[in-house]
């Protein structure tokens, strides 16, 4: 069975499609021997195992790629396995999907203790708590977020162009020089729209057409397997969860009732605030608190669904410039900076700048402040294109 395994991890690596060469790959210390990788289904953590494979070790067969959807675990525990690949040559073992065995936590951590010179890399749903109260692996596993690909990587690979990085204080200092660089090569505004619609997640690179119902598919097993499963809530209460999602996605972005909610979908307070934890953790929603307030107890100044991708699938009914710019700016800005509710814009983001997010006409609340204005090309002063946000990661 373990020579089938060479054989799936060979067709694979044979049988990869071009994909995207996702900012994250450049951003993790491959150096440390236990590395997660969490993400929304679909978002593309599979290809990235496989791109790390093809990319690190080609043709070693030190390395292998095992997903332990596999029926194989269901009879042979992932420690004997593991023992078996390091005493005859194994130097990195590849896991995809841990979440889907019962016992990964503390066979991880046998695994590092006893197999020291083996580094193991791991794929799991972003619901599961791989270091938050698990002391099998809080002081040894290194947690990364593969995110959907940002605006800067779905125009590097629609255009065939190869646009860098750039930090947040690049932005803020140098973004008319960036901007004009950038337009010189491409128009970005003829993607932006595309984008916020079917580019946040790689399923444009197969069928297309089918791109809301791939999501849509995603998003109930993401309810139904990752949410209920993983934090033990019984299916019973699945509608729940269902009916809050409708709730949120029909209003974004606003500020919650939590007590007209609650009644809304026949539970308590208590729940509401879990189910909205949940939900954030999932990688579905995000919650804006104001500065200092962020706990469990506390409801947020505002919920926004995760990226504009969920807008579409989940109401297209509520559409519309405001709640796509907020929710894009939040997503392309949120992913490594802190955003707070802002007491005279719209964001404050790592406690120090203050943004309005709004049309080609917003401009900042005061000469302190920022503006992200969407359908520019090229900004001034503290007047930034909202499209320019997308180049963060």
């Amino acid at each position: 069975m373990v020579d089938n395994l060479v054989n799936i991890h060979n067709t694979l690596q044979e049988n990869l499609r071009k994909s995207l060469h996702r900012e994250l790959f450049n951003e993790i210390n491959w150096a440390d021997r236990l590395i997660g990788i969490k993400g929304f289904r679909g978002v593309g953590k599979t290809t990235f195992l496989l791109d790390l494979v093809r990319e690190m070790y080609p043709n070693d067969k030190t390395c292998l790629y095992v997903n332990l959807n596999n029926f194989y675990f269901t009879k042979r525990k992932i420690y004997s396995f593991t023992d078996e690949f390091y005493k005859t040559g194994g130097k990195v073992l590849i896991l995809d999907q841990i979440h889907k065995y019962p016992e990964w936590s503390s066979e991880l951590r046998a695994c590092y203790d006893d197999f020291p010179e083996l580094k193991i890399v791991f794929s799991c749903s972003p619901v599961l708590r791989v270091i938050e109260g698990n002391d099998d692996l809080k002081d040894i596993a290194k947690i990364y977020h593969l995110e959907g690909l940002s605006f800067r990587e779905y125009l590097n690979y629609q255009a065939n162009l190869n646009f860098r990085r750039y930090s947040l204080e690049d932005i803020l200092t140098n973004h008319v020089t960036i901007a004009q660089e950038i337009t010189q090569e491409i128009k970005p505004l003829a993607y932006f729209n595309e984008y916020l619609k079917t580019g946040y997640y790689p399923y444009f690179l197969g069928n297309k057409g089918y791109y809301g119902e791939t999501l849509l598919k995603h998003i109930n097993l993401a309810l139904e397997i990752d949410i209920t499963y993983l934090n033990q809530i019984e299916l019973k209460y699945l509608p729940k969860l269902r009916k809050l999602l409708q709730i949120i996605s029909s209003q974004v972005p606003f500020t919650p009732n939590v007590s007209k909610i609650s009644a809304d979908v026949q539970t308590s307070r208590a729940t509401i605030m879990n189910y909205l934890r949940y939900l954030k953790n999932a990688r579905l929603i995000n919650m804006l608190f104001s500065n200092g307030d962020e706990d469990q107890i506390k409801k947020p100044e505002l919920v926004f669904l995760q990226n504009t991708n969920l807008i579409y699938a989940l109401d297209p009914t509520n559409v519309n410039n405001r709640n796509l710019r907020m929710t894009y700016f939040y997503n392309q800005v949120g992913y490594q900076h802190q955003l707070k509710n802002s007491e005279k814009a719209d964001f404050f983001v790592d406690h120090q700048y203050h943004f309005s997010v709004g049309g080609k006409y917003t401009v900042p609340v005061d000469p302190e402040s920022y503006a992200g204005a969407d359908m520019i090309e090229i900004g001034e002063g503290n007047i930034i294109p909202l499209w320019l946000f997308g180049f963060l990661y």
